[in-house]
């Protein structure tokens, strides 16, 4: 993989913008929120595409997590990202250890720019549920807490946290320091325009700039 990266960085040297779909893959996802996603994932790819730079420079990564963490597609460019398949769910809801190995790719992936003399914006972390942790060991959502808490007072990540249907609102709120979104019905579709359009407003800026997100209508306040 680190040949792989060189040849690929010395081919695009641009900046990179990553972002890592963290999905709940577990059962209560089965039917309709599934089919949702899948086609949202869909417009994401589409609506990248609309822009040559943010297909050179946003970097596209999809983590499941259900009983066991599955790393669904690990980071392409979006001119090479391809929606996988979502399937083998299961009945548990591992979402801490889901957002530790998000957190680790982020972290092994700057390190990867470093080596290779490319600069980034900082990362995004987008989780997307319709639950919550379970099947984890007592105090795993204070201790995960405190590493996003941490992730983000050092701007490492930007965790964005997406409850659908009947996903814990205060559970989710314990885990994210920004506030979490819940979901409008299952407008998907909306959410990854919205996602698609902010990559390519923030990948179109400066590696330090703070650029202004659009409103989120796809969602409430959760």
């Amino acid at each position: 993989m680190a040949l792989e990266d060189a040849v690929e960085f010395a081919e695009n040297p641009e900046p990179r913008c990553a972002c890592i779909l963290l999905l709940d893959t577990s059962a209560s996802m089965q039917g309709a929120p599934l089919d949702a996603l899948s086609a949202g994932l869909q417009t994401f790819k589409h609506d990248l595409g609309k822009s040559p730079l943010t297909l050179r420079r946003a970097e596209i990564a999809i983590v499941g997590f259900d009983d066991n963490i599955k790393v669904l597609q690990d980071f392409v460019t979006a001119d090479r990202f391809e929606p996988p398949t979502i399937s083998q769910l299961g009945s548990a809801t591992h979402m801490c250890a889901g957002i530790d190995t998000a957190l680790d790719m982020v972290h092994n992936r700057k390190t990867e720019y470093r080596k290779n003399g490319v600069t980034y914006y900082r990362p995004w972390v987008f989780m997307i549920t319709d639950g919550e942790p379970t099947g984890e060991p007592p105090g795993e959502v204070n201790r995960i807490a405190e590493r996003v808490r941490d992730d983000e007072a050092n701007k490492r990540v930007s965790f964005y946290c997406v409850g659908v249907e009947s996903a814990n609102m205060e559970t989710l709120r314990k885990i994210s320091v920004r506030q979490p979104i819940k979901l409008a019905g299952l407008h998907f579709d909306e959410l990854f325009v919205w996602l698609s359009a902010s990559m390519q407003r923030v990948s179109g800026g400066k590696t330090d700039e703070q650029v202004p997100l659009q409103p989120i209508g796809w969602g409430t306040a959760g």
